[in-house]
């Protein structure tokens, strides 16, 4: 993506990644078809496995290696889309030792093999490629690699590419709607360094010259910004979490002057275990075991390897985005981005376009967490309070198959869309089956919003495709408005879309009442002279009197 607004930098930023563009009208490109479709190239067949072995040097900021690409065929094809962004580049492609050949066009490397490719054959080719990776700007904003030296002047390093890309340093299958079943993960650091990714470690190769190669197993399936690079001057300390699937390994990997401060800080990953499991059921990757991972950059949802930068401190960079107060009783990282442990990693959205389904239930996340912790109206006061940085600027829902995302809108809307599903379940074990459910149901999934939607639906019991095409597909705040005449007063819904009619708990002189409203009038009788009704706070609309002529 190109730009980014500015409100998404500075309200929310970095863990969250904030990939919406601004409001003004995008032009979309053949590369960007060829990144966010499936392409026939792509379509043929299914990725079961990645081995990537690279060697990463931070004096010339370079990556290079390979990636051993493993497939099922799925149809009798023989040219096969792989993607890789430049300035990095692929010198060759084998199978099974024969050198095959490539045609580059932009981002798309076109690999054409010779082999017969016969349907539910297992097979497998070799990538070989390198190059100095973009840089990111602003990361986590912007995708790319970073760069840095720490405190005593080390070398640290990271990438973040949710949206830009994993193939902005990897050469893979770069659309989120196929991972891998397992991922292997060998990376050389250089002396004095160490490097962590996903998964767990398996082996650590020492070579001459005093760097070493890190090798990681992921068992679980992966999507491909989640794969992660971390080098630094790492201590390490661990312990571990009695889950509902067991023991749980948590591991923790500060830079090493920071050690004492993450034995204090990281201790929040239990009670955010605690709490998870609590509304959304076991971890989902238990054989990989968690891990907490200091960056040079705020933080990133990368899978079972949690990357952290929020500089040991609660809130959002030592602020409370709801500005109740309740947002500092946390360390947002930490909490924010292993909660997309569940709604990302678990549940992962086939398009970028569906974003929300990572970013709105993770964003709920944070209230949740509080309610475990501190109790419902904690939590209820933290999502309304996030309603202050809601700009319904765009709809929350992007443009399909040419990878765009929706507004930043679908962090703090799309939360109070949750929300209000919450009020309107109105029982608490119902909505945490439910969370739990969608997180057992779509386990290690790819899904799309119309999957996501059906099933709050179902199990809600109500129809809301019309709640979802105003919160996510809309930029209005729904109206309620009312009027009296004499004894009668009347209600509807405005400034919504046609169809909008979702339930709202209401106080008319003080006294509970649950409406259905319609974009129709609708009218109680016998309601005393001079009515004031007001809605429930916990549901993201607004109210207003009007005239009764």
């Amino acid at each position: 993506m190109n730009t980014r607004s500015i409100f998404s930098m500075l309200a929310l930023g970095g863990a969250l990644w904030l990939g919406a563009t601004t409001a003004q009208a995008q032009e979309f490109t053949r590369q960007d078809t060829l990144r966010g479709s499936i392409t026939p190239e792509r379509a043929w067949w299914d990725l079961t496995f990645y081995h990537l072995n690279i060697a990463v040097n931070p004096q010339d900021s370079s990556v290079q290696g390979s990636n051993t690409i493993r497939y099922k065929v799925l149809e009798p094809q023989k040219r096969m889309q792989v993607d890789l962004q430049p300035p990095m580049r692929i010198s060759r492609v084998t199978q099974n030792g024969k050198e095959l050949q490539v045609q580059q066009d932009g981002n798309v490397w076109y690999v054409q093999l010779q082999e017969q490719q016969k349907a539910g054959e297992e097979k497998e080719i070799k990538v070989y490629y390198g190059g100095k990776p973009q840089v990111s700007e602003n990361p986590p904003w912007s995708g790319g690699m970073t760069w840095q030296y720490d405190a005593n002047g080390k070398p640290f390093v990271a990438n973040s590419n949710q949206g830009d890309g994993a193939s902005l340093w990897w050469p893979c299958k770069d659309h989120m709607y196929d991972e891998p079943d397992s991922m292997r993960i060998s990376v050389r650091a250089p002396k004095g360094l160490m490097d962590v990714s996903n998964g767990r470690l398996k082996g650590v190769q020492e070579h001459a010259d005093g760097s070493k190669t890190y090798s990681w197993y992921v068992a679980n399936p992966i999507n491909n910004y989640g794969v992660n690079v971390s080098i630094g001057d790492y201590a390490h300390f661990s312990d571990t979490y009695q889950g509902e699937k067991g023991k749980l390994d948590l591991n923790f990997y500060p830079l090493s002057y920071n050690l004492e401060k993450a034995k204090k800080q990281f201790t929040q990953t239990h009670q955010m275990l605690q709490a998870f499991e609590h509304w959304f059921g076991p971890y989902p990757f238990y054989e990989d075991g968690f891990k907490l991972v200091e960056v040079p950059y705020l933080g990133m949802e990368h899978q079972s390897s949690v990357t952290y930068g929020n500089g040991y401190q609660n809130g959002y960079l030592g602020r409370d985005l709801s500005g109740t107060g309740w947002g500092l009783k946390f360390d947002f990282i930490i909490i924010h981005e292993a909660g997309h442990e569940w709604f990302a990693n678990n549940i992962t959205y086939k398009d970028i376009a569906d974003m929300w389904i990572h970013e709105s239930f993770t964003n709920y996340s944070e209230s949740l967490f509080l309610d475990y912790h501190y109790g419902t109206k904690a939590a209820n006061e933290y999502v309304i309070g996030l309603r202050n940085i809601i700009q319904n600027d765009k709809p929350i829902i992007g443009k399909y198959d040419v990878n765009h995302s929706g507004s930043g809108d679908m962090y703090p809307k799309g939360a109070n869309m949750l929300h209000n599903f919450r009020q309107i379940v109105n029982n608490d074990e119902k909505w945490r089956s439910i969370l739990r459910g969608l997180n057992k149901d779509f386990y290690h999934q790819t899904v799309t919003t119309k999957q996501i939607e059906n099933y709050l639906s179902q199990h809600i019991g109500r129809d809301l495709t019309p709640v979802f095409d105003q919160y996510l597909r809309d930029v209005r705040i729904p109206r309620l408005e009312y009027k009296q005449d004499g004894k009668k007063l009347q209600y509807r819904w405005a400034n919504s879309v046609d169809t909008f009619n979702m339930p709202v708990k209401v106080y008319i002189n003080g006294k509970e009442q649950w409406l259905e409203p319609t974009t129709q009038w609708q009218e109680l009788k016998d309601v005393k002279k001079n009515a004031k009704l007001t809605v429930d706070p916990n549901f993201y609309v607004t109210e207003q009197k009007v005239s009764a002529a």
